[in-house]
């Protein structure tokens, strides 16, 4: 007969206790523990959904290494994201923001994909409701299969019939299984669905792609152990009101997590932007005060960006500070490093600093960008259109070098600019010389200033 025990888990860390506690002693998060029942003795019945496969310990060169059997996605920003492709027999994580556009990628890349038959699992809609999106989308995959259930057993056994190349689940907050005996959604259930799709995946080969749900505070959803379970933890990320998407890797077993993919939302779905420096420059060429081009790296791709900045005398006493796409604080430090070292009196405007396009950046080569168009605002006086800005601004008003210059360079000159400030500690790192634009060294923010707006 099974035993049954009731414990309360925490959903933030996955932590138990047999009683209810307001805070957990492990993450220290209130309110969050659950009463959930266990059940000890079905364990083995889900060891035999998925077949236990008899194996032996192996040597390395008894081992067949398949790194080059990657599957093509046809999605060159995806294929970018993952190091080159799909390994098969790899699980994949994809979170995001609700209505981001994680459904409508993962739907995509099901119709368009050139890996082989595909098991499409939808635990939030019914199969008209994809039928719908895929109109309009524009695509049809007859080797793109579609089932709409919450039940892992269901799951399993139309997977072993059909023999998919592509499991995706969407999502895995929806899935349970009948060993546990709790919620859909609840750590318990998510945790044994993944080990058990896990297991699943690896024995058969099967590539499995999640959809996870994210908290309020942007992280996934679940128990931590859940991205470490998997072998690939994707981030879609972007700005509702903006068109752009960034797919960002957190986590690759078999590639670089410093690769990023860069979409474009449009009515009939996600289109893949493949230079997005020449979109977000779409008005660098007017004299506008305010307004400096900076080029930023996102994670080894050089972005060209838009900085835009407005100074005003403030009307209500207190000055406001307000930045979009860029860190407060580290606007509020740059402009007391204008007050302070360059002689600007800042104190009593209003800030306000957008990133064009809605994208957000941490790159610190941008702070000669904000700089330079806080300065352009507060006189107004435009920066020449062909000028970029690339260069970190330390608290003593210096300018410090930063990495890659060769490629913010190169991606300069590609776009037709005709002069960069870079740091002059980068000099040497800038082994060749550009033919078509030209590259100013600079050491302090004032030198800048007495150059381009004396």
């Amino acid at each position: 007969m099974a035993k049954t025990k009731t414990v309360y888990v925490c959903q933030n860390c996955g932590a138990k206790e047999s009683k209810w506690v307001g805070k957990c002693s492990t993450c220290g998060e209130w309110n969050s523990f659950v009463e959930e029942v266990e059940v000890s003795t079905k364990g083995n019945r889900v060891a035999s959904i998925v077949g236990a496969s008899s194996s032996r310990p192996l040597k390395l060169s008894e081992v067949k290494a398949n790194a080059d059997e990657r599957m093509d996605t046809g999605d060159g920003e995806l294929n970018r994201v993952l190091g080159g492709g799909i390994v098969p027999g790899s699980m994949i994580l994809l979170g995001g923001e609700p209505g981001i556009g994680k459904s409508t990628l993962v739907l995509q890349f099901a119709l368009h994909n050139r890996c082989g038959k595909v098991l499409y699992v939808s635990g939030e809609e019914s199969v008209s409701q994809i039928k719908m999106r895929a109109q309009r989308l524009g695509a049809e995959n007859d080797d793109c299969l579609f089932l709409s259930g919450n039940s892992l057993e269901t799951v399993l056994e139309h997977s072993r019939a059909l023999e998919p190349k592509l499991l995706i689940i969407d999502s895995i907050q929806t899935l349970a299984t009948e060993s546990v005996d709790a919620i859909p959604g609840s750590l318990s259930q998510i945790r044994e669905c993944t080990n058990v799709l896990l297991r699943y995946s690896k024995e058969n080969t099967i590539t499995t792609i999640l959809i996870g749900h994210i908290t309020k505070d942007g992280q996934l959803a679940g128990p931590k152990i859940l991205e470490h379970m998997v072998d690939t933890v994707l981030q879609f990320e972007g700005d509702q009101q903006h068109m752009y998407r960034i797919l960002r890797s957190m986590k690759n077993r078999f590639g670089s997590t410093s690769e990023i993919g860069i979409y474009e939302m449009l009515q009939s779905g996600l289109r893949q932007v493949a230079n997005p420096s020449e979109l977000l420059l779409s008005n660098h060429d007017q004299d506008l005060s305010g307004v400096a081009v900076s080029a930023t790296m996102e994670g080894v791709r050089t972005i060209l960006l838009e900085v835009q900045a407005l100074v005003s005398t403030a009307a209500y006493g207190t000055p406001q500070r307000s930045a979009t796409g860029f860190d407060t604080r580290r606007l509020n430090m740059l402009l007391a490093v204008l007050e302070k070292r360059v002689g600007f009196r800042l104190a009593a405007k209003d800030v306000f600093l957008n990133i064009a396009g809605g994208i957000r950046v941490s790159d610190p080569a941008l702070d000669l960008g904000v700089v330079m168009a806080v300065l352009s605002s507060n006189i107004d006086a435009p920066i020449p259109t062909n000028t970029v800005f690339a260069g970190e601004v330390g608290l003593s008003g210096e300018i410090r070098a930063v990495s890659r210059i060769e490629q913010r360079v190169l991606e300069a000159e590609k776009l037709g600019f005709q002069q960069i400030f870079v740091p002059a500690g980068n000099k040497k790192a800038l082994t060749k010389v550009p033919a078509h634009i030209k590259v100013r060294f600079v050491s302090r923010v004032g030198d800048i200033c007495r150059e381009l707006f004396s």
